[in-house]
């Protein structure tokens, strides 16, 4: 039972110190860019000595495909707790899931630099690239599978579901640029009127005034 606990105790404490390095990265990486952070900025960020870095991640790469891993991760959790907790209809899922990409938890300058500074390496990096296309098409899917449900129960004609996740994928990435480059004038509640008179436009009977 000693060595149980013991153990225990060891693997909270690595995982704590794992998700502190991780934290640095994306605050160096979010103000100096991916390829300008190094172990020792990240070591200087969390606090600790480049050789606790190089314990727990061996390697830049490492740590950069587990800053990711985690990214994408937390996202998804996100996501998938939104959708659920959400009305039972299609509608009122699409809607939360919308409202999750504009909330500061997500619609972060951070964690929106961070993913940036990624989506600029998938084409080089095919790590990077499986990462961020697992997380697209997880998205895409859910996005596009509930627009086609609107679309059969709304009767809508001369739209289709694809075209509608594509939109609403495009937007949700234009709006995180905006809140990227131009923090002070961004404004999230004016952000979501802008998507929901998009779906007012494909979706009137879902989505009313």
């Amino acid at each position: 039972m000693v060595a149980t606990a013991g153990n225990a105790k060891r693997t909270a404490r690595r995982e704590q110190r794992r998700r502190q390095l991780i934290d640095a990265t994306m605050k160096c990486i979010a103000r100096k860019g991916m390829g300008s952070t190094t172990l020792a900025d990240v070591a200087g960020e969390a606090g600790l000595s480049q050789g606790i870095v190089n314990l727990h991640f061996e390697s830049k790469e490492n740590l950069l495909t587990e800053t990711l891993h985690h990214l994408a991760d937390e996202y998804k959790a996100q996501f998938n707790k939104a959708y659920e907790n959400s009305g039972p209809g299609p509608a009122e899922k699409l809607l939360a899931l919308i409202e999750l990409d504009l909330r500061p938890s997500i619609c972060d300058r951070r964690k929106v630099a961070v993913w940036f500074a990624f989506w600029g390496e998938v084409k080089s990096r095919p790590t990077y690239r499986k990462i961020c296309d697992e997380r697209d098409q997880y998205y895409d899917d859910i996005v596009e599978s509930l627009a086609r449900e609107i679309i059969t129960e709304g009767g809508y004609e001369g739209v289709t579901a694809e075209s509608v996740a594509i939109v609403l994928t495009s937007m949700t990435n234009g709006l995180w640029l905006s809140c990227l480059i131009s923090p002070g004038s961004f404004d999230r509640h004016k952000a979501m009127l802008a998507v929901l008179e998009y779906l007012r436009g494909v979706f009137p009977r879902h989505f009313p005034q």
